[in-house]
C-alpha cells in the first residue's frame, strides 16, 4: 500500500523545510508527497526542489481558495492507495510510517487520526499552547486525546483515509467555514459507514506559530463552528461541549462576587495550581507551566465565548450566518 501525503501550504517555507526534513528521515518511505501551494506570496518551491532527490514530491501552485479546496486539489493528483493529510507546520516522527503500516496491516480501517504533541525544541509559548490544546483540564479530550470516544473523528492536521472512502464521500466539503470543514468531513466518513479509529502512537509534532492573540482568535472560531456543525449534525453534539462556556461564565461570576465572598477566588486558584502542576509534570519546565496557565484560560475563554455567541445567534436570534456553511456543503 502506497501512501500519498497531501499538504496545503500558505506562506510557510520555513515550516515546510522542517516537515520535509522529518519526512526524509522516515524509517519507511513508501509514500509520495503532494504539496499544494495555495496562492502563497512566499512560496516553498525552492525548498521542495532541495528535497526532490530524497522524497518523491509533486509540487503545485494555485490561487488561494482555503485549505479544503487545496486538499481536494492535491487528492486529484495523488497516486497512492491511502491519503494522509498533515498541516504544513507539522514535524513527523521518524517511525510514523512504520507505525501506521503495522497498525493498518493488523487492524485495517478506512480512516484514522493521530494526536499532536510538542517537540522538545519548540519554544516556550508553542509548548504551552500545545499543552492547552491537548490537556485533560481544557478541551484536549474533545480533540481525540482518549480512545474511549464512541466514534472517532480524525482532524486534518494528522489524518489518514483510503482513496476509496475519500472518493465515495467526494472530498472535503467546500464551505465558507474555516476551521471546521475537516470535522464535517470526518462526520461524513462515519455517516457513510466507513470505519475509523485513533492510532495513539501515530502522533505528530504540531508547531503552531500562534501568538497569544491569534491563539484566542483561533479557539474562538473553533467554539463558533462547533455550534454550526451540531446544527446540521445533531447526533455529534455532546453535553460536554458546553464545558468551556460554563467554565468561562463561572469564572467571571466568581470574580464578580469576590469582593463580598473572597473565598470564591480559591476555586480559580485551585484550577490555576492544577494546570500549573500538571504542565510542570508534563513539560519539566516552570516557565512553560506558567504560560500554560495563561494559554489554558485563553483556550477555555475563547472557545467558550465563541460557542455561546454562535449558539445564541443560531438558536435564539435565528441569525442566518450559518447558511454560508449550508450553501457550501449542502449544495451537493
Amino acid at each position: 500500500m502506497k501512501f500519498s501525503i497531501i499538504v496545503p501550504v500558505f506562506n510557510r517555507p520555513g515550516e515546510v523545510r522542517e516537515l520535509l526534513e522529518s519526512l526524509s528521515k522516515q524509517t519507511e518511505k513508501n509514500f509520495e508527497l503532494v504539496i499544494v501551494e495555495d496562492g502563497s506570496t512566499e512560496p516553498c518551491k525552492q525548498v521542495a526542489d532541495e528535497y526532490a532527490s530524497q522524497i518523491e514530491i509533486q509540487y503545485f501552485f494555485k490561487k488561494n481558495e482555503k485549505p479544503a479546496i487545496a486538499r481536494n486539489y492535491g487528492a486529484k493528483h495523488a497516486g497512492g492507495d491511502y491519503f494522509l493529510f498533515f498541516d504544513s507546520d507539522c514535524i513527523i516522527p521518524e517511525k510514523y510510517f512504520e507505525i501506521i503500516n503495522k497498525e493498518l496491516t493488523e487492524n485495517y480501517v478506512d480512516a484514522f487520526g493521530g494526536p499532536d504533541a510538542a517537540h522538545p525544541q519548540f519554544n516556550t509559548t508553542q509548548k504551552a499552547i500545545s499543552y492547552s490544546m491537548t490537556s485533560f483540564f481544557t478541551t484536549g479530550g474533545i480533540r481525540g486525546g482518549g480512545e474511549k470516544i464512541d466514534k472517532f473523528y480524525p482532524r486534518s492536521f494528522n489524518m489518514g483515509i483510503s482513496r476509496k472512502a475519500f472518493e465515495t464521500i467526494g472530498g472535503f466539503p467546500v464551505t465558507g467555514m474555516h476551521p471546521g470543514e475537516d470535522m464535517v468531513f470526518s462526520v461524513e466518513i462515519v455517516k457513510q459507514g466507513f470505519k475509523t479509529r485513533l492510532i495513539r502512537s501515530a502522533y505528530v509534532y504540531h508547531k503552531r506559530r500562534n501568538t497569544l492573540k491569534t491563539f484566542y482568535k483561533q479557539v474562538f472560531r473553533f467554539g463558533k463552528t462547533r455550534v454550526i456543525i451540531s446544527k446540521f449534525y445533531p447526533e455529534t453534539f455532546k453535553i460536554f461541549f458546553w464545558f468551556p462556556t460554563l467554565f468561562t461564565l463561572g469564572t467571571l461570576g466568581l470574580i464578580l462576587v469576590s469582593p463580598i465572598c473572597f473565598w470564591s477566588l480559591t476555586l480559580i486558584l485551585f484550577y490555576t495550581l492544577t494546570v500549573f502542576t500538571d504542565s510542570v509534570l508534563r513539560n519539566k519546565s516552570f516557565a512553560v507551566a506558567a504560560i500554560s496557565v495563561v494559554t489554558s484560560f485563553i483556550q477555555l475563554f475563547g472557545y467558550g465565548f465563541g460557542f455561546l455567541i454562535s449558539w445564541w445567534r443560531v438558536h435564539i436570534t435565528k441569525t442566518d450566518e450559518y447558511k454560508v456553511f449550508a450553501n457550501g456543503f449542502y449544495k451537493k
